[in-house]
């Protein structure tokens, strides 16, 4: 049975490969976009990404506005949408606190709201670090009652970006409870590009230390033979969003979209450079001391690394379970990580050759 679909950040990363997905299985999607003068360019990308571009609408709004900014005819237009999707967020690394809260919180509950008003499920997607909860006790959230947390002072621990995406989580759990509304989260670890394809956009993180590596900007490994950077293949995550957002059992559950197989950072590194033909780095650099370094003016401009990165390479490992089984249920298969790698790896090369 076809639904209708409401989707914020339809134009990112993610987005585009959710879009397809959704089109592809014959839901027709609107998006919120800021200037609709982008739908056309959209339809094509979706169709490229092997969805229908046909089944795609949008109508105008933006998270940093009250409402969303939608007028009477665009709320009437996704009135009938039964799930939304909010994957959008304004994602920067050093952006103030009122820039990230403005979009990533204030924006999130807006949707959430709208989402509780015309009885739609709400699939929200969130951040594998809220699975990591000894993280987020060090950073002084408390889960038993998140509103008692000070979050100003997370804010000055972790960063604006993350310390809204944690808020956000947060206040739109608390604020669907209220409503009694449906929801369901999706945690995604760090986006791997298309498991065939290799497709990904430059401004991802992986992409970023791809291109570092590839530059020879990368001269040690970051923390230690223990630490990694879980990962997931985009592909995959766009099927496990699809599913899990029409999926009556996973109403009111979190689900982890996590590749528990993604090797150690060093091992991931010593594949990137074999793909990239590079020398990977052997020696590890604590990152308690990178960080420091990072703290040095210019230096992270200088190495194409921000601080607030680091939070998201660690030693935690993560039950996959649920997970694994909501996708046997619906027959998903993991896609290779290794082989999403190097795809992805000789995706960003072509492109730069592209470009060149």
């Amino acid at each position: 049975m076809h639904k209708q679909c409401f989707v914020t950040g339809g134009s990112g990363f993610i987005g585009q490969h959710l879009v397809a997905s959704l089109t592809r299985n014959g839901h027709p999607v609107t998006l919120l976009l800021r200037s609709p003068a982008a739908l056309p360019a959209l339809r094509g990308q979706v169709d490229r990404l092997g969805g229908n571009g046909q089944l795609l609408g949008a109508v105008t709004g933006d998270l940093g506005k009250p409402g969303l900014g939608l007028d009477a005819a665009a709320r009437e237009q996704v009135r009938q949408a039964a799930v939304v999707f909010h994957l959008g967020a304004q994602f920067a690394w050093g952006l103030s606190v009122a820039q990230a809260r403005q979009v990533n919180v204030e924006g999130a509950l807006a949707v959430a709201e709208l989402a509780a008003s015309q009885a739609s499920r709400l699939l929200l997607a969130g951040g594998f670090m809220l699975a990591n909860h000894e993280h987020l006790r060090r950073l002084g959230i408390d889960l038993q009652a998140p509103s008692r947390t000070d979050w100003a002072t997370v804010y000055r621990r972790i960063g604006a970006y993350e310390g809204s995406k944690l808020e956000a989580h947060f206040k739109v759990l608390a604020r669907m409870s209220e409503l009694n509304a449906e929801l369901t989260v999706v945690h995604p670890a760090t986006v791997c590009g298309h498991s065939r394809s290799g497709h990904i956009l430059p401004a991802q993180p992986l992409a970023g230390l791809i291109g570092n590596l590839a530059g020879g900007l990368l001269g040690a490994i970051p923390g230690s033979p223990a630490h990694w950077l879980p990962l997931v293949s985009v592909d995959f995550l766009a099927e496990l969003l699809r599913v899990a957002a029409f999926d009556q059992e996973q109403a009111g559950q979190e689900i982890l979209a996590l590749d528990a197989r993604t090797p150690n950072l060093h091992g991931m590194l010593q594949q990137l450079a074999q793909t990239l033909g590079v020398s990977a780095p052997s020696r590890h650099l604590p990152i308690p001391l990178l960080r420091w370094l990072l703290k040095i003016p210019g230096l992270p401009r200088l190495l194409r690394t921000e601080p607030e990165s680091l939070d998201f390479i660690q030693t935690t490992r993560f039950d996959t379970a649920a997970t694994q089984a909501l996708a046997q249920r619906h027959q998903l298969l993991w896609p290779d990580i290794a082989q999403a790698l190097q795809a992805t790896a000789r995706y960003l090369v072509n492109e730069q050759l592209s470009r060149d």
